[in-house]
């Protein structure tokens, strides 16, 4: 059986060009397709008319331009919330977000197929770990959205890598593909347009903070005790609070970077004073940013969703402490596309 295409995304700026020297054609060759990809956002080897027909042709022989086949789509109620169903070669499937804000086109990515962090309330853990994706099927749900957009005369202005699996189970993909979206040359995306969210897999945040990078860094902390957060977040007994808190602290000591920390306020859960309290002592002087925001509701999770009051309250005490936070406004719930929401019900191509 014929190998399957590359797809041409997965190839970086410089892979381009290691190619273009490979087929004995110059440096601007790889610019052309480069530009084609990221800029114009051609998604056929027939629309790079710059390009001379035989390396037209030979594109369309070696690489694929697609391997997500867009399927069922989901508007919100509200019409600012668009939550994409695409299936892979392989007959897995991804979900990923179109949300528009005032001044924001900010786009929610998945990193894997389903999750391997099971935690409890979120619909993509619950479905268990399928596979990887690859850095051009990241790249390729962005690319989507961005010609949804141009047609509207409209860009991406932030992309949040909190979609579909745990971006540091996948972190050399998923940094890959923040890599091509910020090249100069092509799609030119600032780095601290990123953000990448991690339930707290301790070597990557060491590593990511290695690495210096101006890309966001949120963590999904949602309790202040290693009991509850076992309960919520099963890697919580292999990186318990105290070690993901100080690796936490060496990476704002390190890049002087803001950290956000990620709460879904789940009443008599999480939401009392008492994890308030208990959070405040946690995170006293760190530089960071404490994103609150009401449970969204699943199929397999019971618990529900805090009050606007407790939320409120929650903050309050925070806020007396010096550790500042907001109240996230909660987004295409009516389509099930709000954060912990993700998941395929059917992850096989009909015909």
């Amino acid at each position: 059986m014929k190998d399957r295409p590359r797809l041409i995304y997965d190839l970086s700026f410089n892979d381009l060009l290691g190619l273009m020297q490979q087929w004995g054609l110059p440096r601007y060759r790889a610019v052309q397709i480069w530009e084609g990809l990221y800029r114009s956002l051609w998604k056929s080897p027939d629309e790079f008319i710059t390009l001379p027909g035989n390396l037209r042709e030979r594109l369309s022989q070696e690489f694929t331009f697609q391997a997500l086949l867009p399927g069922a789509e989901l508007h919100s109620s509200d019409g600012e919330t668009i939550k994409t169903l695409f299936h892979l070669r392989d007959n897995h499937a991804i979900e990923a977000v179109l949300m528009r804000y005032k001044t924001r086109r900010t786009l929610c990515i998945s990193t894997q197929a389903g999750c391997a962090m099971g935690c409890v309330f979120c619909a993509t853990g619950q479905m268990g770990f399928k596979r990887n994706l690859s850095s051009g099927e990241i790249i390729e749900q962005v690319l989507y959205y961005a010609r949804q957009l141009k047609a509207h005369g409209e860009a991406v202005s932030n992309i949040v890598i909190m979609g579909m699996g745990e971006p540091f189970h996948n972190y050399e993909e998923t940094l890959r593909a923040i890599d091509c979206l910020n090249h100069p040359e092509g799609f030119n995306l600032g780095a601290r347009r990123f953000t990448i969210s991690t339930v707290g897999i301790i070597p990557m945040i060491r590593k990511f903070t290695q690495e210096n990078r101006q890309v966001n860094l949120a963590v999904s902390l949602h309790a202040a005790d290693d009991e509850t957060r076992s309960s919520l977040l099963p890697i919580n007994k292999k990186y318990p609070i105290s070690e993901l808190i100080s690796a936490c602290r060496d990476y704002v000591s390190q890049t002087h970077r803001r950290i956000t920390f990620e709460w879904a306020l789940i009443r008599d859960v999480n939401d009392t004073p008492e994890q308030a309290h208990k959070l405040a002592s946690l995170l006293k002087g760190l530089l960071c940013h404490v994103n609150v925001i009401p449970l969204n509701p699943t199929r397999r999770y019971q618990g529900e969703a805090t009050t606007r009051e407790r939320a409120e309250m929650f903050c309050e005490i925070l806020s007396q402490a010096g550790i500042p936070s907001t109240i996230r406004l909660r987004r295409g719930i009516d389509i099930q596309a709000g954060c912990g929401q993700l998941a395929t019900q059917n992850t096989s191509i009909e015909g």
